[in-house]
């Protein structure tokens, strides 16, 4: 029998300060409709309006219940089923931001299990909910909690089993949702954690009791974006069936790692995730956005990606028929919109998610701490990327803009991405031949990290709500200024008015270990400096 999930759906991450606008939103459930997807799920820790909580999602770009409403609408007209999809134990650090929820919480973002202020929030919560979506099928997270019951929980009750803990809060919300006639779906790793000390990805340790605690009117998801090898995806959905039948599976088509997409590694871990689905008979597919670190890349980046998983959901796994169709579809080839992941990779494809375009982009001129992850073609690789962008942006049509933000991106780094290196080895020679060319580079630099911020902006703006943008420009404002400060320090130097640059006379360690081969670092704090932030 050919398999056929029942539910196809997406999950676009609107936490990480990237709010998807109301016509973005729109524009994604036309899109994801005439692909075969009928499900959408809005990533939303407080980025939503509740009743009573006035600080609840404040200045975060929130969606007012009227929005929320006018888009289950839409999605309805399309035949899609609009999910919401919140927090109800962890990652809620944005909240916790506020002295009017601090008592909520246990420690870091994680609420006070056993609380009667948590309760009434969350029932303020699922009570909007109601009131928003005609969905009665509601996702409430709970996943991640490393640190449940270690806070101010043992303070006040002393240190208990956590399984015990995790049950009793889980019941508690699900007891509030059934007021408001919801059934639940939540993340399935904190089960896995719990029993292994934990590991997630550890099928073999999950215990019999486990299956006790999950009520029956929730199903779990499970959720992984890390392994092309279907046979991991085969134990772990094995455990699944055996701790809770029904389970969904949850993939990632790549957007949190920086400011470019990560299509071809999305596309392989979704080959061997959906290999073993078929197998296993998996009802419910969902493939997740994700925005860490700011929300920096475009959901609609991701296309070849989201086409893929419809496609081979849907039992077409031939990659060229794949392209045939997708063309037939955006009217714009399979490998030009390819072409958007070069700049994490610009010298080719990588086995693991490299995102080297974010941390070269943010790697400070005189610190140089990520210098060592470049090489003599850098320069010259992230030149082709403008050449190859430019040219598909001339045939991208409505996706021009995804383009011309990628190829600003590079030609920033073609300039940018060894500079602290060249200024180290000029310095440390005394070359000041070299110095001279090196201080047009700076000013180069300069220049084109404003034509970028421009585009960039454009695009965040095009798609999100402008909320949240104040921390690119944080961003980008710091290492422009940076920049000019290392230049104008460099030309001191040039011109004998200081007679040396500390940072340069630093001896450089390593920032990755020396067995590392694909280089990865997305906060954007650790990449800037060493510094306190």
């Amino acid at each position: 029998m050919k398999y056929q999930p029942n539910r196809l759906g997406t999950m676009i991450d609107c936490s990480r300060n990237a709010v998807a606008s109301v016509e973005s939103v729109k524009k994604w459930i036309d899109l994801t409709s005439s692909i075969g997807y009928n499900t959408l799920m809005l990533y939303t820790e407080d980025t939503y309006e509740v009743s009573g909580e006035p600080y609840f999602g404040y200045m975060r770009g929130r969606y007012s219940r009227e929005e929320l409403r006018g888009l289950d609408a839409y999605a309805k007209n399309k035949n899609m089923e609009l999910i919401p999809c919140i927090q109800t134990l962890a990652h809620l650090n944005a909240l916790n931001r506020w002295p009017e929820y601090k008592e909520h919480f246990d420690v870091d973002d994680i609420l006070l299990a056993q609380d009667e202020r948590v309760y009434l929030l969350i029932d303020h919560m699922f009570a909007t909910l109601a009131d928003s979506f005609t969905s009665r099928v509601v996702h409430i997270g709970m996943d991640e909690a490393h640190l449940l019951g270690r806070g101010r929980y043992a303070d006040l009750h002393g240190v208990e089993e956590r399984f015990g803990i995790m049950a009793r809060h889980l019941r508690r919300v699900c007891d509030i949702g059934e007021k408001y006639g919801f059934r639940f779906l939540m993340w399935s790793d904190m089960f896995f954690r719990l029993a292994s000390g934990g590991d997630y990805y550890k099928p073999e340790t999950i215990r019999d009791e486990v299956k006790k605690i999950i009520p029956d009117n929730v199903e779990l998801v499970y959720w992984d974006y890390y392994s092309t090898d279907r046979a991991h995806y085969d134990a772990m959905l094995t455990t699944h069936e055996k701790l809770h039948p029904g389970t969904w599976f949850a993939g990632g088509l790549w957007s949190w790692a920086g400011l470019a997409p990560h299509n071809g590694y999305s596309i392989r871990t979704t080959e061997a995730a959906l290999q073993s689905c078929a197998m296993h008979n998996t009802k419910n597919l969902l493939f997740t956005l994700w925005g860490d670190n700011g929300g920096e890349c475009s959901r609609f980046a991701l296309l070849p990606a989201l086409f893929y998983a419809a496609q081979a959901a849907h039992g077409i796994t031939d990659i060229e028929q794949v392209k045939r169709n997708f063309l037939a579809r955006f009217t714009v080839t399979w490998d030009d919109f390819m072409l958007l992941d070069l700049p994490g990779t610009p010298g080719g494809t990588s086995e693991q998610v490299c995102n080297a375009e974010k941390y070269l982009l943010y790697n400070d001129p005189f610190l140089g701490l990520l210098d060592d992850t470049t090489g003599e073609s850098t320069a010259r690789d992230y030149a082709q990327c403008v050449e190859k962008l430019e040219i598909a942006a001339e045939k991208a049509g409505e996706w021009r803009y995804l383009f011309e933000t990628q190829a600003a991106l590079c030609r920033v780094l073609a300039q940018k991405a060894t500079l602290g290196a060249d200024t180290r080895k000029a310095y440390a020679e005394h070359d000041m031949t070299a110095l001279r060319r090196i201080l047009h580079r700076y000013e180069e630099t300069e220049r084109l990290l404003w034509k970028f911020f421009e585009v960039y902006r454009a695009q965040w703006m095009k798609e999100n709500k402008p909320f949240g943008f104040e921390v690119q420009e944080a961003r980008l404002g710091a290492i422009l200024m940076r920049v000019g400060s290392c230049h104008e320090r460099l030309l001191n130097y040039f011109e004998g008015k200081i007679n040396k640059i500390e940072e340069l006379e630093e001896t450089r360690l390593n920032f990755f270990a020396p067995d590392v081969k694909t280089y990865y670092v997305n906060e954007w704090q650790k990449i800037i400096s060493p510094g306190v932030i």
